[in-house]
């Protein structure tokens, strides 16, 4: 009976972080066309500190589909472990690249099409080698685990990091590197993770009659995750603010997501309760999700279609062949002058633009 509990729960929790990264997903967007928005009424931007945005309705409705996801992530964390759940955020990722092409005007090409693949394929290797019970039941047992003295200094080493990010390195460099910000969403992220956790166990308790109400965990755990939410939200922002939304995704979801696992195996130990093949299975899911976000957004810029790949090969043969066309060549031959220079021009225009936006890194 037990077991058979324990399957029905981990399919509820797999169902809410599905639907959790639908609505993060398309959150990004709303919130995106909304700061934008604001940046051509010429209004002070939230990189700057502005706070503008606030009376924006596109930014507000992308809060308010963000703050669903979040809610189907709150529950999903109390029926599922969060080895399951934080990785499946890449599924936002996948939905925010889809919207991004019809309304940021973003292609998703060749390339993106075989990293949604590979983000889809790697998820599934997750769910099916996560841990499918949980081990942290109660408040007091909880309580203990927050306790442990590992957790502390991991806490402690986090709250440092991140009042160093916020107070010294980000006025001076968080408008040109983009690791800035979103470390510090990353980092607090994984101590929200872990208010939600205990939050999560805390109502189940309650709707099993239980006085968690009483309980002083309760209310620490819940004024902590405030402060942790809000600064994740105000930072986030500014990372999106100033850089390109196909650079700020996948670099905050590998960050946070390591940053919860790495949280998640020194709190809840539920690596201890797993196989090494299940071990093996995750670790490997999870670098598949790595390997198709890369190439879902690090070539976005580049127009690569199944029906560029026989010209591409041709120009290999080329090239092999020694026979490849040079600058000169192309521009004195009428049929290709034209392609060839809208190649070039791409290149540099390419070069450019990445120069530009990942001159951070």
């Amino acid at each position: 009976m037990s077991q058979t509990r324990g399957r029905y729960d981990f399919c509820i929790g797999l169902v809410l972080a599905m639907s959790s990264s639908i609505f993060i997903g398309g959150s990004f967007i709303l919130k995106k066309k909304g700061l934008l928005r604001l940046a051509r009424k010429g209004s002070m931007r939230a990189g700057e500190g502005g706070h503008a945005y606030l009376k924006e309705w596109l930014w507000w409705a992308g809060l308010l589909s963000m703050g669903a996801g979040e809610v189907a992530n709150f529950a999903a964390y109390a029926f599922a472990p969060a080895t399951l759940v934080t990785p499946l955020g890449a599924l936002s990722v996948l939905v925010s690249a889809i919207l991004s092409s019809f309304f940021l005007n973003e292609k998703l090409n060749l390339h993106g099409k075989i990293g949604c693949l590979l983000s889809i394929l790697g998820s599934t290797v997750m769910v099916i080698h996560a841990p499918q019970e949980e081990e942290v039941e109660t408040l007091n047992e909880m309580s203990h685990k927050l306790g442990d003295p590992g957790f502390v200094v991991f806490a402690t080493l986090v709250v440092i990091v991140s009042l160093i990010l916020i107070f010294v390195v980000g006025p001076r460099h968080g408008q040109t590197n983009i690791l800035v910000y979103i470390t510090i969403c990353s980092v607090i992220g994984a101590l929200s993770v872990s208010c939600v956790k205990g939050l999560g166990i805390a109502i189940k308790e309650l709707f099993a009659g239980k006085p968690v109400l009483t309980h002083p965990l309760s209310w620490i755990l819940l004024l902590s995750l405030i402060v942790c939410v809000s600064t994740q939200i105000n930072y986030l922002n500014r990372a999106l603010d100033i850089f390109n939304t196909s650079i700020v995704t996948p670099i905050y979801y590998v960050i946070f997501t390591t940053s919860v696992l790495t949280c998640s195996a020194i709190l809840f130990k539920e690596w201890q309760h797993m196989a090494a093949d299940d071990i093996i299975g995750t670790f490997s899911g999870f670098l598949t999700i790595i390997v198709g976000i890369f190439l879902l957004h690090a070539f976005k810029d580049l127009n690569f279609t199944l029906a560029n790949l026989p010209l591409s090969l041709r120009k290999d043969d080329r090239a092999a062949n020694g026979t490849l066309l040079n600058t000169y060549d192309c521009f004195n031959h009428d049929e290709e002058s034209s392609a060839c220079l809208g190649e070039i021009q791409s290149t540099e225009s390419l070069s450019a633009r990445r120069n530009g936006s990942l001159s951070a890194f």
